[in-house]
């Protein structure tokens, strides 16, 4: 990345570093306010992104590296911590609330009446930042203009981390202990002052395992409904910028925008994992900034700059590439898609034939049913459900997966074959379980053999047929007929490779596992189709008119690293007692903010393990520590959640502990029964 010095760009920028902004009930929340510095007399819009993550300090380097290059082209960027997080007022019980979007609504509208804001506001963000940006957006606040949002989702049941297909994520454990550990945080006394530690016990008197709700919700609700966009789309009324990567949890929501919007938008998916595209990984990163800016001075100031030509989809084209968990660059190429659905794309059926997967029309091949009953350790290399890129945690190799799983492999291919889009496999199956599952795994196979995974779905059979509201156990020996989407993906696989299909009854620990293992049944007699969404490698690329800038941004925040962090992402089995573990490291290290002193230090820790097939042995259990210190003040929180199970319950297990010093000042446990709902 190219960093610029602030005074290098078109405007100076002046910083604001604690804007106090009521949103009513006696609330304020904690603004930073970066803007021109001769917007009082030259008012510009405004663009707030809005979450929960610390401005002070966890988002802080990121920050310094696109809001002041932001306010540098002419606008007020706006930083603002939800309640409860960092130095505003209230506490954060959860995501996505009602008062949270209330909340927004209020900081939008004091923005705009501000004396050096023009009165047009925008919102941007990633990840909550970005579910944040959507769900206000369908609110139609009268000053918002467009939003930018990247690796988000409009459907909060059946694509966030917590369920997929109708099946429990381990990323609802994982992300629960996230956010335990973020709203447990104190605030900083050199901005609240003596308040501080009243606000920060009220945060820790507040405080629950949001595990706990997340799984009372074990269905599509109205829990999940509300913000969930796609209920009604036609409740978006402004332009919408909308980016993710084909290596995050989140590639399939950019597409089902540009399909169901009826505003002027754009989409953009690289091949990166959870990132802001200028920050990409795998790279390539691009000039992601220099496209927000044009995107804000088109639709912010009236300015005619052709921000809406060309493709409404630009999508990376990747390159086949051995398997690994990660990578620095992924190969491939930009091609761009007038719209969406694209007429370029068209849905191939390509037959399961035996063990086969036949060319379109191919009627060869044995008729026969194929069985499997998938051992626990089917999954162990699945990676995170949304990739970070820290430590690694994409796919390994397939092959010891392919193992424990039903697969359907192409013949070798003669000609280069792209697919852009979200494939899908229809299946006539039956089970001996009231309860199971399908993880379905589409994979490029070289010619050595290394099989990496192209991309993935998942069902939960007793949510088939869209049912995820109304979910009905299955009736062993009868034959269902079930579709299986997988997530969208652009690859192209090589002449000379294969194209390979695995279908497994368990993919623990990214999913949870049935409360019994399960004998599935596919079906032959050619009911079975692999549908690819096929782009002929004819069609033109449509992108080279305006290639993307390389990436940049201001020069980031100074901090000093005090003590170095560590990263593991580890897989065992222990041959004496059957115990197979995931073991997970994510630490930070201690990091001093050199602008204000504070030292920070973040460690994750999270474990996953269950015992031989003992499919309710499945265990997880995550633990953060959050430290805070500056002098003589010295503050930690240590978070921990363990999740159990038998065949008929969820049990969780939190604690939460908060010290000054060396010296406890609040403790409180937890112990939750939740019963499965056909999980």
């Amino acid at each position: 990345m190219r960093f610029l010095d602030p005074a290098d760009l078109p405007f100076p920028v002046i910083t604001e570093e604690d804007v106090r902004v009521p949103v009513g009930d006696g609330v304020t929340l904690s603004a930073r306010i970066r803007r021109p510095a001769d917007s009082d007399a030259h008012p510009v819009p405004a663009i707030l992104e809005y979450i929960p993550y610390r401005k002070r300090d966890l988002t802080a380097v990121r920050d310094s590296v696109h809001h002041p290059y932001i306010a540098g082209h002419g606008y007020a960027c706006v930083r603002v911590d939800i309640r409860g997080t960092g130095e505003s007022g209230g506490v954060l019980l959860d995501e996505y609330l009602e008062s949270e979007q209330a909340d927004a609504e209020a900081v939008l509208a004091w923005l705009a009446d501000q004396p050096w804001c023009d009165g047009r506001t925008g919102m941007m963000g990633l990840s909550w930042g970005a579910f944040a940006a959507l769900q206000v957006a369908a609110r139609r606040p009268p000053s918002l203009r467009a939003v930018v949002i990247a690796s988000f989702t409009e459907d909060r049941y059946a694509d966030d981390m917590h369920y997929m297909g109708g099946c429990l994520l381990s990323d609802n454990l994982a992300e629960a202990g996230t956010m335990f550990a973020y709203a447990t945080c104190p605030p900083d006394p050199e901005l609240a002052g003596d308040a501080w530690r009243p606000m920060w016990f009220e945060r820790l008197d507040a405080a629950r395992p949001w595990a706990t709700r997340w799984l009372r919700h074990q269905r599509r609700d109205a829990y999940w409904r509300h913000a969930s966009v796609c209920e009604d789309y036609s409740a978006i009324a402004c332009p919408v910028l909308a980016s993710s990567g084909w290596a995050d949890g989140y590639s399939n929501a950019v597409t089902r925008l540009l399909a169901h919007l009826d505003v002027p938008r754009k989409g953009l998916i690289g091949p990166w994992s959870h990132k802001f595209p200028h920050q990409g990984e795998p790279g390539p990163a691009i000039g992601y900034l220099q496209e927000v800016v044009r995107w804000w001075d088109h639709w912010l100031k009236d300015i005619d700059n052709g921000v809406m030509d060309g493709p409404m989809l630009r999508a990376w084209m990747q390159e086949s590439v051995p398997p690994s968990t990660s990578y620095e660059e992924r190969p491939g190429r930009w091609v761009g898609e007038p719209s969406w659905p694209s007429p370029h794309v068209t849905e191939v059926g390509y037959p399961l034939l035996g063990h086969r997967i036949g060319a379109p029309g191919d009627t060869r091949g044995p008729a026969g049913d194929t069985s499997v009953r998938s051992p626990l350790s089917v999954g162990q290399f699945a990676g995170k459900w949304a990739s970070y890129s820290a430590p690694p945690d994409l796919p390994y190799d397939q092959r010891e997966e392919d193992g424990g799983s039903i697969v359907f492999d192409s013949d070798p291919l003669t000609e280069r074959l792209e697919i852009l889009g979200s494939p899908h496999v229809d299946l006539e199956v039956s089970v001996d379980r009231p309860v199971a599952m399908i993880a379905a795994r589409l994979s490029d196979v070289a010619e050595d053999g290394g099989a990496t995974r192209v991309t993935y779905g998942l069902l939960n059979l007793t949510r088939r047929d869209g049912k995820e509201d109304e979910p009905s156990p299955l009736e062993p020996g009868r034959r269902y007929r079930v579709t299986i989407r997988l997530n969208g993906v652009a690859q192209a696989f090589p002449p000379g490779h294969r194209v390979r299909l695995s279908l497994s009854t368990s993919y623990w620990p990214l999913a949870w596992p049935p409360p019994e293992p399960v004998l599935l049944t596919v079906h032959g007699g050619g009911t079975g189709c692999l549908t690819l969404p096929v782009r002929p490698t004819g069609e033109p690329d449509d992108v080279a008119d305006r290639p993307f800038g390389e990436p940049e941004g201001c020069e980031p925040l100074p901090t000093t690293l005090l003590t170095p962090g560590e990263q593991r992402w580890q897989v065992s089995r222990d041959l004496v007692d059957y115990r197979s573990t995931l073991e997970i490291v994510k630490d930070r290290g201690v990091e001093r903010f050199e602008d204000h002193g504070m030292e920070v230090h973040r460690r994750a820790w999270e474990r996953y393990d269950s015992v031989a097939d003992d499919f309710c042995s499945a265990r997880g259990e995550t633990a953060w520590t959050m430290a805070f210190r500056r002098g003589d003040w010295d503050t930690r929180t240590e978070t921990r959640q363990v999740l159990e199970c038998d065949g008929e319950d969820f049990v969780l297990h939190a604690t939460l502990d908060a010290y000054e010093g060396d010296h406890r000042v609040f403790s409180r446990t937890w112990r939750e029964t939740i019963p499965r709902d056909l999980l």
